[in-house]
């Protein structure tokens, strides 16, 4: 059969017009198809929680469902540690990926005084403003404790959003709002009548419904398991088969924030988002355990205390397109490394000076070996190093001590005396380290009882 040139004519032009316009409209949705691919990224912080007190983490009594589906669908890591045993410090080293001595954040704030100009360095380039220079939302809920005045504010570290309260510590049930320490929205004083927990669930999710629809950062602090041990007035009947009653308020504290979890994550995969959402969950220094019952089983130590009870902690991430389901990582590594790792999976690049390292790598097995050599810590009184399996603590009063953690993860056996030069080899490895870092800012006033306890 023989075709119509007409025909045949008309037919070619109709294709080579329908090319043209393809190839104008089409890169605008391969670049909304490319911003799309950026993580969204959920950073989740407990307060004061143990080593010991998650389901996942081997805790008996108290169930955290929630928490543990974190685990489940992504790493739980064995050998993670915080920068510092206490909030402030540990915090500032989570949201710059610093360790925070290199600008003397080591600890908490003291009195009103040093509060008045006392907060994370306005020099120091925060989570937040990394993640809006790549063109996420981005937002804070729950306790800050960076810094208490108009300078420090979240609202003005990178975060588009801020909910909470910006003191280290506030009642969960008590709507009282105060010059120092409120509850507020973006500086505003909130009449919250909702339990603490509860409320920053109900916030975080809002934010994500509201968000879903492009790349976001959700810092969500809790305080809970942070004392006091107020918990919700639904609850009240919760856990009749705990008989202690500070334990059994304490099991109630985990279940408003693990319920307020589980509400997010049921959102994020509502939203259909939750492959490309990439999810941090871990805890900001090792529990109190005689203030909140907290569990550090079984290692050495509490909250102030450099000994493994103090710095190692809960520590899980999840990222169901990208990491396995269910799996254990035992090589040592720092919150310092959550930084880098979000910054690069979202295709940016972190400054020369941070500490942390992009954790992928490792978690996907591309690279062998450790994320880290070496750890170091720096707080009140007391240094430490971890090289390998050994690490070396020191306390200005309660002297050296050594321990090989491969073989004695407990800290139980000095070996102090028996390995002189390992000593040695640690403390000059530390001075390096520690002649490069500034000044501590605000001295530490730590007067809790367990502080100088167990050395």
């Amino acid at each position: 059969m023989i075709e119509n040139p007409r025909t045949t004519r008309r037919h070619f032009l109709k294709i080579a017009g329908a090319a043209a316009t393809a190839a104008m409209v089409l890169p605008f949705p391969e670049l909304l198809a490319a911003e799309k691919k950026k993580p969204n990224i959920i950073l989740i912080l407990a307060d004061d929680l143990g080593y010991a007190d998650l389901g996942c983490q081997g805790c008996k009594d108290v169930p955290t469902p929630n928490i543990d589906r974190i685990a489940k669908n992504g790493m739980r890591f064995t050998d993670a540690h915080v920068s510092c045993p206490v909030c402030s410090p540990s915090r500032a080293g989570i949201l710059t990926g610093r360790y925070q001595e290199r600008f003397g954040h080591d600890s908490n704030p003291g009195s009103e005084f040093d509060r008045k100009d006392w907060g994370l360095p306005l020099d120091q380039k925060t989570f937040a403003e990394y993640m809006k220079d790549m063109g996420y939302a981005t937002c804070a809920i729950g306790k800050w404790h960076l810094g208490d005045n108009a300078a420090h504010h979240p609202n003005k570290r990178g975060f588009d959003e801020f909910f909470g309260f910006i003191g280290g510590a506030h009642p969960y049930l008590d709507p009282t709002v105060n010059s120092f320490n409120m509850i507020q929205r973006n500086g505003k004083p909130v009449d919250e009548k909702d339990h603490l927990s509860y409320a920053f669930g109900r916030e975080a999710v809002s934010f994500v419904d509201r968000n879903k629809d492009k790349p976001f950062f959700l810092y969500l602090a809790f305080n809970a398991p942070h004392q006091p041990l107020q918990p919700a007035i639904r609850d009240a009947d919760a856990f009749p088969e705990i008989k202690d009653e500070k334990r059994r308020n304490f099991a109630k504290l985990m279940k408003s924030m693990d319920v307020s979890i589980g509400a997010l994550l049921d959102k994020v995969r509502e939203s259909g988002i939750e492959d490309n959402t990439l999810i941090f969950f871990l805890s900001d220094n090792g529990g109190p355990t005689p203030g909140n019952t907290s569990r550090n089983d079984p290692y050495k130590g509490y909250k102030t205390h450099v000994h493994e009870g103090g710095t190692r902690v809960p520590f899980m991430v999840q990222w169901k397109s990208k990491l396995p389901a269910g799996k254990v990582y035992s090589k040592p590594l720092i919150a310092l490394d959550i930084l880098p790792t979000v910054v690069t999976a979202a295709g940016g690049k972190v400054a020369s000076n941070v500490d942390g390292v992009d954790l992928m790598p490792y978690l996907t097995g591309k690279k062998s070996g450790a994320p880290h050599d070496v750890l170091y810590w720096r707080f009140d009184k007391q240094l430490a190093i971890r090289k390998g399996d050994w690490k070396m603590s020191k306390h200005e009063e309660k002297g050296v001590r050594l321990y090989n953690l491969a073989d004695d993860p407990s800290e139980k056996n000095d070996l102090s005396a028996k390995y002189p030069d390992k000593v040695k080899e640690l403390q000059a490895e530390w001075d390096e380290w520690n002649a490069k870092n500034a000044k501590p800012m605000c001295p530490a006033k730590m007067d809790a009882p367990w502080v100088n306890s167990e050395w």
